[in-house]
């Protein structure tokens, strides 16, 4: 006599990969979905039109103003620093970048389009995690063009007084990287606290006031604590684009990683609060 054994099928590899490769492609798709929206709506223009301009034109400005003044005053040359002259204009840029952070998500709840959004994709992360690839991809993009733009130009003029740089001295290609990795990661930040506000005026307040704000309160508190300054966003990311910091500040990529703990923070709060509460703003 005979005993059969059965043992339970187990999923065909073909399958597992088909499943997986499906997955992929619909979040490509999502991903193309949001490219779309970004691409097509004139805040993504303007606002990326007033960051090159506020970055390059600054660049520009800074960089003529000391070529005239090294032209007079050729003992001034030891007080340029040309690397900073032509990477000021990030500090502004950054408002620009930002805004448009708050404004990917935080239209779409505005307008109502939130609701189409998450009914074509009830998965509320994948929408996010969309959104925020996408941004941060093309942020990348414009912010490296953007910087190095910046920093080509003003050596150019600085050289006129044979007071540029190029991007072979020390300090100088990571300080130009850094500046477009810092208004991409302004720019995520704002995307958190957009999604986790979702109304633009709000959001906007929160994201300056993060930057601009707890740099002006450290001021008051005793000298014993000054250090906390130096943690706080605006200092500890600036210093990835600042060519020499200067003790007590951060080292610029120290300083870079303290400024993504807050870009990481503003996202888990995102993903908590889309995931707890209605898609349609009260």
């Amino acid at each position: 006599m005979t005993t059969t054994q059965f043992t339970a099928p187990t999923p065909a590899p073909a399958a597992a990969r088909r499943s997986a490769g499906a997955a992929l492609s619909d979040f490509g798709a999502v991903m193309l979905a949001e490219w779309t929206k970004l691409r097509t709506v004139r805040s993504t223009y303007w606002t990326a039109v007033f960051a090159a301009l506020a970055v390059i034109g600054i660049a520009a400005g800074s960089c003529a103003q000391w070529a005239d003044t090294i032209s007079q005053h050729r003992d001034r040359l030891s007080d340029l620093d040309p690397i900073t002259a032509s990477l000021t204009g990030t500090y502004l840029g950054q408002l620009a970048v930002g805004t448009l952070g708050v404004l990917v998500i935080s239209a779409e709840y505005g307008s109502g389009m939130i609701s189409a959004t998450l009914t074509a994709v009830p998965q509320r992360r994948t929408v996010l995690a969309a959104k925020a690839l996408t941004f941060t991809a093309a942020s990348l993009v414009f912010g490296q063009l953007v910087g190095f733009a910046a920093f080509g130009l003003g050596q150019a003029i600085l050289s006129t007084q044979h007071a540029g740089v190029s991007l072979s001295h020390p300090g100088a290609l990571r300080a130009t990287i850094g500046a477009g990795l810092y208004l991409a990661a302004v720019g995520l930040l704002g995307f958190g606290i957009g999604a986790a506000v979702r109304h633009t005026a709000g959001a906007l307040a929160t994201l300056f006031g993060l930057i601009f704000l707890p740099s002006a309160l450290a001021d008051l508190l005793p000298p014993s604590m000054h250090y906390v300054i130096e943690y706080m966003p605006a200092n500890s990311g600036s210093q990835v684009f600042t060519a020499n910091p200067h003790p007590p500040a951060l080292a610029p990529w120290t300083g870079f990683a303290v400024f993504c703990l807050y870009v990481v923070a503003s996202l888990i709060a995102a993903v908590i609060l889309t995931e707890r509460r209605d898609a349609v703003l009260g």
